[in-house]
């Protein structure tokens, strides 16, 4: 899905397409344990936050002298003989949290690898401080916008920001967050090993400080969940202050004026709307011929037309950008760019910072994979549709598994959540196969992009492949009464489905909190629910949850006989 300008540079590049998590979560200091069992966070949605890595090399510097903290709860169980652990947990991020506590409520005795800080990407340096940043720029545009002010009746004096503050203000909500997700597992009996992990064979793990003493334990089942890094092809010179990653970015150390954001997919997005918003001017450097190519074209081209074009952005789109200088002596950043097709010089911007927002990379380096016999592709972690690791001769590793971005099947924080709650549902007995067709994803400007299963062009190359029809359904919010309340009636909502059957193939929605609609649409599909059965579903009225109900409503299912309604319930 982000595009990037590393497709010329190498085929086996180790570059994926990331987007940001989907879910803001704000959590009170008064949240309990079990509360926080079921927090948003286990299940964190896009956004393209990304999911967890806690091993990352470059932080290796700060850790803390190896320790263990274990909870006096009872709740972690006793382990299965001969070993130490149960499940023990490579990572302790978003992913190996959700695992986590859901193995400790199974009963399994469960320890999780702390690399770097519990969290992980999503909450450190990706989907938490991103939507606090977007937060910020959501509340200036509004406030920018006088006629759409003046609309309600409303004068407002010029908006400014404080950029430290609003800085403060996701690096708060990181800590926050960060805290919660700590606190919770100690609470419910969670040991957390502080350390670099590795496997070292079959049903051991390693872990410790790198150059330290090292302590090795065993368990019945392990996970690895490592997650990822930025990555940064060929040719970019990164000096974390002009040429920048995500992970600088959102310590806005600076607002330039002129910022160039290499990469059109969720990252660059967002960090768009975050610094036109703040006043910068914006050039996105695109490889593909079109920008927001891992979008649904139609979604896309309505996007671009409200979040691009009335904007301070300009695009150079069908290039690449083979080398990129940072500032210094007083010269500018500088950007080569090449034509993507013929690969002969385009053009040589000057620009006072560049943003690479070209995806993720698995962070898989020094787990010990050589010990089972693992081999990686591209970087990722090779696993069967149930997570489990396959070996170099193409069989299953016992007792191993892989969740996350490391695998590389869907780099979200919360389908990292829930392969890791799948993981634990099989180690627990009960088999179980996450369909990822199901799992949302979203892009948090203004506004918001969401959308779950295929885009209209992947649906059309399956129903012709299987030898099926496709249709399309759509509305619009200008059509809904609380997005015209708000004055956003800026928006539609596209479903494709099959009308011979009534499934659910894919939807897409673009307008305000479009994030917060998908997941109606997520569940059916993950459930199985037929159209002309959720089509009698009950929306509250004035909601924003009946653009999604008129779209049910909108499609026309011929070839399916509903099933029968249950019987009513007296109340």
């Amino acid at each position: 899905m982000q595009s990037s300008i590393s497709l010329s540079l190498s085929s086996s590049s180790p570059i994926t397409a990331r987007s940001n998590c989907g879910a803001d979560l704000f959590l009170s200091n008064n949240t309990t344990p079990s509360q926080l069992r079921f927090c948003g966070l286990r299940r964190e949605a896009f956004s393209g936050c990304k999911s967890s890595s806690s091993n990352n090399a470059i932080r290796f510097k700060q850790l803390r002298s190896t320790k263990k903290v274990s909870a006096s709860l009872s709740g972690n169980g006793t382990p299965s003989k001969g070993f130490d652990y149960d499940l023990v947990i490579i990572g302790a991020g978003v992913g190996g949290h959700g695992a986590a506590l859901h193995a400790v409520e199974k009963g399994l005795k469960t320890a999780i690898i702390e690399g770097d800080v519990v969290g992980g990407t999503c909450v450190n340096r990706g989907c938490v401080p991103s939507k606090a940043l977007l937060a910020v720029s959501g509340r200036m545009r509004e406030l920018q916008n006088e006629h759409h002010m003046k609309s309600f009746g409303l004068q407002v004096a010029a908006a400014g920001y404080d950029r430290q503050g609003v800085a403060d203000h996701a690096q708060n909500l990181a800590t926050k967050i960060r805290n919660n997700l700590s606190n919770s597992m100690k609470s419910l009996g969670v040991d957390i090993l502080t350390g670099f992990g590795a496997v070292v064979g079959p049903q051991k793990v390693k872990y410790g400080k790198v150059g330290g003493t090292e302590t090795v334990i065993t368990a019945k089942d392990i996970i690895i969940a490592t997650g990822s890094i930025p990555f940064v092809p060929k040719g970019v010179e990164v000096d974390g202050k002009t040429v920048i990653t995500s992970d600088h970015a959102l310590k806005l150390e600076t607002v330039p004026e002129w910022i160039v954001i290499v990469g059109s997919g969720y990252i660059g997005l967002e960090f768009s709307d975050v610094y036109t918003a703040l006043g910068s001017e914006v050039t996105f450097v695109e490889a593909l011929d079109q920008l927001m190519p891992g979008f649904d074209p139609e979604i896309g081209k309505l996007a671009q037309r409200v979040l691009i074009n009335p904007r301070k952005i300009d695009y150079h789109t069908g290039v690449f950008a083979t080398k990129i200088t940072p500032a210094k002596d007083g010269k500018p950043v500088t950007i080569e760019l090449i034509d993507a097709k013929t690969k002969e010089p385009k053009d040589t911007l000057e620009v006072d910072a560049a943003l690479i927002a070209t995806g993720r990379a698995p962070f898989t380096e020094g787990l010990g994979l050589e010990n089972v016999n693992v081999q990686t592709q591209r970087g990722f972690i090779p696993v069967d549709e149930r997570m489990r690791v396959i070996d170099s001769k193409g069989e299953l590793v016992p007792h191993l598994y892989c969740i996350g971005d490391a695998n590389g099947k869907m780099m979200l924080a919360h389908a990292a959540s829930a392969q890791g709650i799948s993981v634990v549902e099989q180690v627990s007995g009960k088999d179980h196969v996450l369909n990822h067709l199901s799992i949302p994803a979203a892009c948090f400007t203004h506004p918001e992009i969401s959308m779950v299963g295929l885009t209209e062009p992947q649906a059309r190359e399956k129903a012709e492949k299987e030898g099926f029809e496709i249709s399309i359904a759509k509305t619009s919010f200008k059509a809904n009464t609380k997005a015209l309340a708000e004055n956003e009636g800026e928006g539609i909502a596209k479903m494709i489905y099959r009308p011979d059957s009534g499934e659910i193939l894919g939807v897409h929605i673009f307008g305000m909190h479009a994030a917060d609609l998908i997941h109606e649409a997520s569940n059916a599909i993950a459930l199985g629910t037929r159209i002309q059965d959720i089509k009698y579903a009950v929306h509250a009225h004035p909601t924003l949850s009946e653009v999604i109900d008129e779209l049910f409503k909108s499609a026309k299912v011929t070839g399916y006989v509903s099933n029968e309604a249950r019987e009513p319930v007296s109340v």
